[in-house]
C-alpha cells in the first residue's frame, strides 16, 4: 500500500475525523481554533490513492514538549502502517523543531492506541482517574533526546 503523508488543513482533519467511528462527537472548527490559534502546530493527513484515510494533529505545549493531541485512521485502512507512517512523520518534524519530548493521552478503552504508543517507545507517566475505569485517561511520553 502506497501511503503518502502531507500537511493538512483543519477542515481536512475535521472531514476525516467524521468518518472514524470511535469519535462519537467530533470536534468543531471553533474547538480547534481555541486550542491551536496561539501555538505552533502540525496537522498531517495520510493519503492512499489520493483518498484521505487518516490524520495526526499535535501542538507545542511549551517547555520543549509536543503534544500529539488527536489522530485516527479509517477502519478499512488499519493494520497497513498508516498510523505508524503518520507518527514517524510527526516525530521527524518534532525533532527538526527542537522539541525534546512527545506526549500523548488516550483513554483506557482505546486499547489499540495504548498498545501502539507503548510499542512506539512511549512510557506511561500519569493516569487521570475517572468514574468509570474504561474512561481513565492515560498520559504517555517519549523522550527524543
Amino acid at each position: 500500500m502506497d501511503i503518502q503523508i502531507e500537511q493538512a488543513s483543519l477542515e481536512e482533519i475535521i472531514a476525516i475525523s467524521k468518518n472514524i467511528p470511535e469519535f462519537e462527537n467530533p470536534y468543531q472548527l471553533t474547538d480547534y481554533h481555541k486550542r491551536l490559534d496561539r501555538v505552533k502546530y502540525l496537522a498531517l493527513k495520510a493519503l492512499v490513492n489520493g483518498q484521505a484515510v487518516g490524520f495526526k494533529l499535535g501542538y507545542d505545549l511549551g517547555h520543549q514538549i509536543f503534544y500529539s493531541w488527536f489522530g485516527g485512521v479509517l477502519p478499512n485502512y488499519r493494520r497497513y502502517g498508516v498510523a505508524k507512517k503518520l507518527a514517524d512523520t510527526q516525530e521527524e518534524w518534532v525533532k527538526k523543531h527542537n522539541f525534546h519530548f512527545i506526549r500523548v493521552k488516550t483513554r483506557n478503552h482505546f486499547k489499540p492506541m495504548l498498545i501502539f504508543a507503548l510499542k512506539s517507545g512511549f512510557s506511561i507517566i500519569n493516569i487521570e482517574k475517572k468514574e468509570k475505569t474504561e474512561e481513565h485517561r492515560i498520559l504517555l511520553e517519549k523522550a527524543l533526546i
